[in-house]
């Protein structure tokens, strides 16, 4: 009987310790039993990411080590036609499994075959996913029609990978990535709470806006989703997010809404697009990253930026378009006292965009006025970019006037206006646009000597299908999808001539379309709105392409025109406009270097060149850029870790996380005039600092 006693006392005591494990694994044992029970054919795992189609063709989407449900079943792909009608209603026919090997990696397709019946015949469904070993959580689908009615069908609307997420109770509901572009140059990461909608179309949304990421990612405090196209050209789609003000959840797809109704003749088929779902926990810096790393996979080729890239910069915009020769050279010895590397003409010295000659009343010189311009520039060691809107060309210049041809034009046969310069969009596929481009390159970068070039203009970021007749009309989308080789153009022409040309695209205000950043080795926060988008976009561009030189846009435009830390912290060069020794007297605004202002960027300045941060490495996902107070940025450089803490403000604890666990690190606050430095260490290394606005540390 005592021996009884002692081996229940075992058991109790074994169950007991077992607890907290069991808490965590019981779960996942629950998952794997339920899918032994199921029929295996019908669910789809990738690591953590569980996919399931039912007889209906209804999806869900699981993930195994949570006992929350993310994605219940319902209609993830379907169409809708002329009328409104919806085809979503399909029966599970037949299944197949094959394993697969290619560029990309090793894996396995499946496919899902249904009909529904219609008229007198059947429509058919064939929904096929792929599933690749070495991209985790992650599976590719693209989902086909075949129209066996013996009618035609008129199609309006293809849906895919269209989820009903289920709120968590966080508040905000969710975060979400969203990479779209319209005028509006709203935020990329957003909160989505109550009453929301946006379209998130590739498209151009306005007269000279659009493009983008093709990718959604929404999360909730303890997973997320994420879905978008891995097409290797831009694509006309949308990622649309909504969510109604009484409802817990929201819901993502993707969809091509045709203008011109698709004829699906008895016979046809019709698919989408190629596209992937994914599920994660944390925010949405790891989706982004492993989308990248499929993409490169697939064979697009992200730059690793030029150590000049890196370098701070200055520009000439703080006089504007009125710039003179004297105000620029009167300020490059403060420049270089600063330690400021780059120097930048912009805008002002053409005679208009598209004629691309110096302008005779500020280069009566001509030619030999902007070489020597460049030389004295460069004395001392200083490198010299030039501003350029290519794509551009204002009505009347003589490039539209010898080719007119170059001219885009919508359906009504008008050229597309951009609206800054009030000039017209030209096609980038066009002989004459791609004849002049490729003068200019060398004339910018061999004759006048400059050492890179900053492209600017929200119109950069993608085009409108052209109509023109002169330009392939029997397929108007060309244009779209081939505006990227026109950077590419660029790009490579450059650094033929000067292989350490430095290439900026600065599409304003817009998120940057991901198929243009292979085609330059640095970006730019592009007309930040505040110091919040300064560091969010550089958190996108962190995961996209983390060896490409993230520029943080010239600090007057950050908040009160002086947030460094926003652009230190996250790892971005730092810039400016200043003017000195006065301003120009045709700009309204004041953007003079005074003594008090001159402090503090030579604090700024000489710190960047000390830390070099932008050259470190980022470690996006320690931290959730949405639910995470304070918002966080880590960059590890030398061994040491850099964090950066941003609120309006702050008085408790932090965990350093990243680091190892029960050693002795020593915690520098480097930013203060008189550096504060003291200890920490335990389980979970935190910091308890009391701070308005930023505070920025390094720990070792």
């Amino acid at each position: 009987m005592k021996k009884q006693k002692n081996y229940l006392e075992n058991i109790i005591k074994t169950e007991y310790a077992m607890t907290n494990f069991r808490k965590s694994t019981f779960f996942v044992f629950l998952c794997f039993l339920l899918l032994a029970c199921r029929e295996k054919s019908n669910i789809i795992s990738n690591e953590n990411l569980i996919f399931e189609i039912n007889n209906n063709m209804q999806t869900q989407l699981q993930w195994a080590l949570s006992s929350k449900q993310l994605v219940d079943f319902n209609y993830s792909d379907y169409l809708i036609t002329e009328d409104g009608t919806k085809y979503n209603l399909f029966t599970l026919r037949k299944k197949g499994e094959s394993a697969i090997s290619d560029s990309i990696g090793k894996g396995n397709i499946y496919t899902f075959t249904g009909d529904t019946s219609l008229n007198n015949g059947k429509l058919t469904k064939i929904l096929t996913v792929i599933k690749y070993q070495d991209f985790p959580n992650m599976l590719l689908t693209r989902t086909s029609y075949i129209n066996n009615t013996g009618e035609t069908l008129f199609i309006k609307t293809l849906k895919n990978n269209n989820y009903e997420i289920i709120g968590g109770g966080d508040s905000p509901g969710f975060w979400s990535f969203q990479g779209e572009s319209t005028s509006r140059r709203r935020d990329w990461i957003l909160p989505v709470d109550r009453q929301f909608y946006q379209r998130n179309y590739m498209g151009m949304n306005n007269s000279d806006y659009g493009g983008g990421i093709p990718v959604t990612c929404l999360w909730r405090s303890d997973q997320g989703i994420a879905i978008g196209h891995v097409s290797m050209r831009p694509e006309l789609v949308s990622l649309p997010v909504e969510k109604n003000s009484d409802a817990e959840n929201a819901t993502i797809s993707m969809e091509i809404v045709y203008d011109d109704i698709k004829t699906l003749m008895s016979g046809d088929t019709i698919s989408s697009l190629l596209s992937f779902v994914q599920l994660y926990e944390g925010d949405c810096f790891k989706p982004l990253r492993q989308y990248s790393e499929f993409m490169q996979k697939s064979g697009i080729v992200m730059p690793e930026s030029e150590p000049a890239a890196f370098e701070s910069m200055w520009c000439s915009w703080g006089y504007e378009r009125t710039a003179t020769f004297e105000e620029i050279l009167g300020t490059l010895p403060k420049v270089k006292e600063l330690g400021i590397k780059w120097a930048t003409v912009d805008d002002g010295y053409q005679i208009a965009e598209g004629d691309w000659n110096l302008d005779p009343k500020r280069f009566p010189g001509g030619d030999q006025e902007m070489i020597n311009l460049v030389k004295d520039m460069k004395k001392d060691g200083l490198k010299v970019q030039l501003w350029w809107a290519p794509l551009a060309a204002d009505p009347g210049t003589e490039l539209l006037e010898d080719n007119p041809e170059i001219l885009m034009l919508s359906k009504e046969g008008k050229p597309y206006r951009i609206s800054w310069w009030n000039s017209y969009y030209i096609s980038p596929v066009a002989k004459g646009t791609i004849d002049q481009t490729k003068e200019l390159v060398h004339r910018f970068i061999s004759e006048y000597d400059f050492d890179g070039l900053k492209l600017d203009g929200q119109h950069l970021n993608a085009v409108h299908p052209d109509y023109s007749e002169a330009n392939h009309p029997h397929d108007p989308e060309l244009s779209v999808r081939e505006l990227p080789d026109f950077f590419k153009q660029i790009y490579e022409e450059s650094l033929k001539i000067k292989p350490h040309s430095v290439i900026q695209n600065c599409p304003c205000g817009t998120c940057m379309s991901f198929y243009n950043m292979p085609y330059c080795n640095q970006v730019v926060a592009s007309d930040p709105r505040n110091s919040s988008q300064v560091r969010t976009k550089g958190y996108v561009y962190k995961a996209l392409i983390p060896k490409t030189a993230y520029f943080g846009d010239h600090v007057e435009l950050s908040d009160n025109g002086n947030d460094f830390a926003s652009s230190f912290g996250t790892g971005a060069i730092l810039g400016t406009k200043f003017t000195y020794p006065k301003n120009n007297p045709n700009v309204r605004r004041d953007y003079l270097l005074t003594p008090e202002k001159e402090e503090v960027w030579k604090k700024w300045f000489s710190l960047y060149d000390e830390k070099m941060l932008s050259t470190g490495t980022y470690l996006g996902g320690l931290y959730d850029i949405g639910f995470s107070k304070p918002e966080t940025h880590v960059i590890e450089k030398d061994g040491r870790m850099y964090y950066a803490f941003y609120a309006d403000e702050w008085n408790g604890e932090i965990e350093l996380k990243g680091l190892e666990k029960n050693r002795e690190y020593t915690v520098v606050e480097y930013t203060t005039d008189e550096k504060i430095s003291y200890t920490t260490k335990g389980e979970k290394p935190v910091i308890k600092p009391t701070f308005k606005t930023n505070y920025l540390i390094e720990v070792y």
